[in-house]
């Protein structure tokens, strides 16, 4: 995109998934007008069908609208939720490789990042409405949030962990919520994980729901095929001393044996602290033993 084009985006709130308050649909486009951008709703995006923001139909028809129109730039999701694995075989993204826009979100979005990943089209992982509408304008995750929107790719810096383990990596970034992700086992929307860098994080899960999960990816063969883990927030989810094990040691156990790097405590997911990754592009992952670098730049 041109200078003159980043600076004038034109952003689409829409709601492909859970129901969402309308404040935080007018506080997230008060926040985006005041940064400059031009901002419009889908019809359907303050709409309630029980615990979906309209349905099947309505949120099909704000999704595709929003796709098909050439002088949108961003496709903002309101929220996550749960819905998108009910529509996604009945979008058409074609329209997106010759008119390319971000499109925005993450948790249930996640369905979207994958669908995109297969055509190469890079999308956003990144704050939806409510850390749009409340976080304060020096959080990190909206001051990254807008330099990838003025196309200034980052490069992360973090504080090892001590479950860290050690290489470099370089593939395609997958991935998103490990639930999500979970449901398109098997399906044409599952990522491609051969050679790609796998991001996971999850909320409110039990220990041992995230060890079955892990199993069925390890005896899939997903982890023999990836070339780096990045592990984000696991919000929610607590230790099972049952389990013997912490839930950072679970997914390390799952591992085992494979000697691709591991990066804890990425700061992605459900959580203020929710920094933007561009799924669907190649990043390079170094984990070191006195920080952790992932370069989008």
């Amino acid at each position: 995109m041109s200078d003159s084009k980043v600076n004038k985006h034109k952003i689409r709130i829409i709601s492909p998934s859970g129901v969402i308050s309308p404040d935080l649909i007018d506080g997230a486009t008060d926040r985006l007008k005041s940064w400059g951008y031009e901002v419009s709703e889908g019809h359907f995006a303050r709409e309630v069908f029980g615990r979906f923001a309209g349905t099947e139909e309505q949120r099909i028809s704000d999704l595709q609208e929003a796709i098909n129109d050439q002088n949108l730039t961003v496709i903002l999701c309101s929220r996550g939720g749960y819905g998108l694995a009910q529509i996604i075989d009945r979008i058409d993204f074609t329209p997106l490789k010759q008119h390319p826009k971000w499109v925005i979100g993450f948790s249930d979005v996640t369905v979207l990042h994958t669908a995109l990943s297969h055509l190469n089209i890079p999308s956003l992982h990144a704050v939806m409405a409510k850390h749009i509408a409340q976080l304060p304008d020096e959080a990190e995750s909206l001051q990254y949030f807008r330099r990838i929107l003025k196309d200034e790719y980052p490069e992360y810096r973090i504080a090892s962990d001590k479950l860290n383990r050690e290489g470099i990596a370089v593939g395609k970034l997958v991935g998103g919520n490990l639930s999500v992700l979970m449901g398109l086992r098997g399906t044409p929307f599952e990522p491609d994980y051969q050679g790609s860098l796998l991001f996971l994080e999850d909320i409110a899960e039990e220990a041992y729901h995230i060890d079955r999960m892990l199993q069925n990816l390890k005896l899939g063969g997903v982890f023999s095929k990836i070339s780096g883990l990045v592990v984000g927030h696991f919000t929610n989810c607590t230790d099972d001393p049952l389990m013997h094990k912490t839930i950072r040691e679970i997914i390390l156990d799952a591992t085992e044996g494979l000697d691709f790097p591991v990066c804890f405590g990425f700061p992605a997911g459900h959580e203020d602290k929710n920094f933007p990754l561009i799924m669907g592009r190649e990043v390079t992952l170094k984990v070191e033993k006195s920080e952790t670098i992932l370069d989008f730049s």
